[in-house]
């Protein structure tokens, strides 16, 4: 029997998961990307000391990937090398104390109670329990289910729905947990991994806190290094990656998704199409007319946060700083203010910045080091924001910002990347980086899932159910793949025979 043939459209995270799966079922996969290499937003930069990862920057849940990693029959520990980190982030406000928080619960409470007081500790300890079992309520009923609604939910839940607290904003939620205003900054922030703000995402993305908790690892040579793995298997099992290769539309055929047409011509013919793109690149028509419909519009008011980044070599002094590190703004309302409501960068903002080359472990470098550093931004790139000249007043304010806490950089060499080049890496999106906001009750009920308006055209990536993130863009994939599955096993075979009566499809 002639194996199924499925195109997949861009070599993120979902689309690998995708390839993987299906081509260890025995799908003929072909897996076309713009970009010379695989992991979409799991990008490096080069510096003069060397690649940074630009995107990610760490490992999370990795229970999903051991999962995947098993289906296939290999094993995760043998295709990456992972350490995990005993220190989650180090956070710091200004002239102040600065607060690390651990792998550990009871010592993050410690150090907690060291900081703010022993409510602090009790705080963190009552926040901790609860956002574990938001997790755990929510795991297999929403995140890994293929298209969850929020009155099925709520009827799976029952009563205990009440725990995961759709209806209450995160930052309202924090405050029957921390008096402290450096610690309801601190645990706000868990709101932005989802490119969302904390005034306005719902108290449930409590659960990233938990998944932080659980477990953060780095993967020796960098984020990509997964990337490349998942790419190698799905190699090793027949898949076909054509690299610096544009997709210019999906073709249908018959109101079915029958392949694609490539930037220079050539066709490449498909039972499934899995589009690893933005889902809503396909409404704005930039995967051709013929799938505009396949996904309902979004307005650009719901686009969640773009970033700023920057990529330096730099020698590092006085603040001690750790692999990841917060620098907080003054002001958390007023920073979001800027970039949800008045569309620019913040007068002064929070600063993330990942110390590649440091560890739990071992001194710090003693001469020029890796540094990653992150500010959000609004998603404005289609009206032209922000401009050059915004960015470097927003290097100088994030400078400020470092030498606040006591850390000054002596940079040797940088590549900065604002909302405009996210918005041309990742066409549709206006520089989001997290597909829709996560504001309110039913947003992350209104994300796509698998399928699409379109038969055998199907959706994987962050911007898609179950959400943004490494882990759940894995996630997708995967439910994905398993979609494809169903309908092309389902499908009617083209063999008919005359029967009494009629037609019979065998």
């Amino acid at each position: 029997m002639k194996a199924d043939r499925v195109v997949i459209v861009g070599a993120g995270m979902g689309g690998l998961a995708a390839a993987l799966e299906l081509a260890h079922r025995g799908c003929a996969v072909t897996v076309v990307e713009a970009a010379a290499v695989p992991g979409g937003k799991m990008r490096r930069v080069e510096t003069d000391l060397g690649p940074v990862d630009a995107g990610p920057t760490v490992f999370t849940m990795r229970g999903i990937f051991d999962a995947l990693f098993e289906t296939v029959g290999e094993s995760l520990d043998e295709v990456v090398s992972l350490t995990p980190l005993a220190v989650l982030a180090r956070h710091a406000w200004g002239e102040g104390p600065s607060l690390d928080l651990y792998a550990d619960v009871e010592r993050s409470a410690d150090a907690i109670g060291s900081f703010a007081g022993a409510a602090g500790a009790r705080g963190y300890r009552r926040f901790a329990a609860d956002s574990h079992r938001i997790f755990d309520l929510l795991d297999a009923r929403f995140m890994q289910a293929p298209r969850p609604s929020l009155v099925g939910l709520a009827s799976g839940l029952g009563l205990s729905g009440l725990a995961i607290r759709p209806f209450e904003t995160l930052w309202r939620a924090l405050g029957s947990y921390f008096e402290d205003p450096r610690l309801h900054q601190l645990f706000g922030r868990y709101a932005t991994y989802c490119g969302s703000s904390p005034f306005m995402a719902p108290a449930t993305l409590m659960l990233v806190a938990h998944a932080e908790q659980a477990g953060v690892w780095t993967i020796r040579g960098g984020m990509q290094e997964l990337a490349r793995a998942l790419a190698g298997l799905a190699a090793a099992r027949g898949t076909q990656f054509r690299y610096g290769t544009a997709v210019e539309s999906i073709m249908v055929e018959n109101g079915t998704a029958r392949g694609v047409r490539l930037a220079g011509g050539e066709t490449i013919a498909a039972d499934a199409v899995v589009w690893n793109g933005d889902a809503g690149a396909l409404w704005r028509g930039l995967a051709g007319p013929a799938v505009a419909r396949a996904t309902p519009a979004t307005d650009p008011q719901t686009r969640s946060l773009s970033a700023v980044t920057w990529c330096l070599a730099a020698k590092a002094a006085g603040f001690p700083l750790a692999f990841h590190n917060v620098f907080f703004s003054a002001d958390y309302r007023a920073e979001f203010d800027a970039i949800m409501t008045r569309g620019c960068l913040p007068d002064r903002p929070t600063v993330y910045l990942c110390a590649q080359d440091r560890s739990d472990e071992g001194p710090p470098p003693t001469g020029p080091e890796r540094l990653f550093c992150l500010v959000n931004a609004p998603p404005a790139a289609d009206t032209g924001r922000p401009a050059d000249e915004e960015i470097a007043r927003c290097e100088a304010t994030m400078m400020d910002c470092l030498r606040g806490a006591g850390l000054s950089l002596e940079i040797t060499s940088r590549a900065v990347t604002g909302p405009r080049d996210f918005a041309r890496l990742f066409p549709g999106t206006g520089g989001a980086l997290y597909g829709m906001a996560t504001h309110g009750a039913m947003a992350s009920f209104r994300r796509p899932g698998s399928r699409t308006a379109i038969p055998r055209l199907y959706l994987a990536g962050g911007s898609v159910h179950p959400g943004p993130g490494v882990p759940m863009a894995a996630i997708s994939g995967r439910l994905a793949a398993r979609t494809v599955t169903e309908d092309l096993i389902s499908r009617p075979v083209s063999i008919r025979t005359a029967m009494p009566g009629g037609m019979s499809t065998h």
